[in-house]
């Protein structure tokens, strides 16, 4: 299969998933996993997350994280070799007198509905920025890749 294909093929586990997972590190170093819903927008992730939430912590303190998109086991021929997508992420706040933040929620909002509306109350919510640094595309057993961010050119795992 040529990259090309495979390209699609990873944009298409992006388009077909609401919710990304995330990897995080705390305050002593400990690895921590969450979720949280998402909004791709100009290959940006941006998650709207609570500070009562560890996750949003430790990417506030870190500016950094990993994220992964991940075929449903459902639809996987193997469990061993499910399609995933990994992208370390550089960590950005988006604060509320920005012109992005409303415009950003709004999308959010028609994407997920009146649950934004609500969360966009309360105080504790963050607006969060995962940037794209390196990328790594699995599409199953030999099949790993590197993606080029800037381009979303895929390239041998091993270039």
């Amino acid at each position: 299969m040529s990259a090309e294909p495979l390209a699609a093929d990873y944009r298409t586990l992006i388009a077909n998933s609401q919710s990304l997972i995330i990897a995080s590190s705390s305050e002593l170093g400990t690895a921590e996993v969450s979720y949280a819903p998402f909004l791709e927008y100009q290959n940006t992730y941006y998650i709207y997350v609570s500070q009562l939430a560890r996750h949003t912590g430790n990417m506030l303190r870190q500016r950094q994280a990993s994220i992964m998109f991940i075929e449903p086991e459902a639809e996987a021929v193997n469990p061993f070799a499910r399609r995933r997508l990994v992208f370390e992420c550089a960590v950005g706040e988006v604060d509320k007198p920005q012109a992005a933040y409303a415009q950003l929620l709004d999308m959010l909002q028609d994407r997920f509905g009146e649950t934004v509306s609500v969360l966009r109350s309360l105080a504790d919510f963050h607006l969060l920025a995962l940037t794209p640094l390196r990328g790594q595309y699995v599409a199953g057993f030999g099949k790993a890749f590197t993606i080029d961010v800037e381009n979303g050119v895929l390239l041998p795992a091993n270039h």
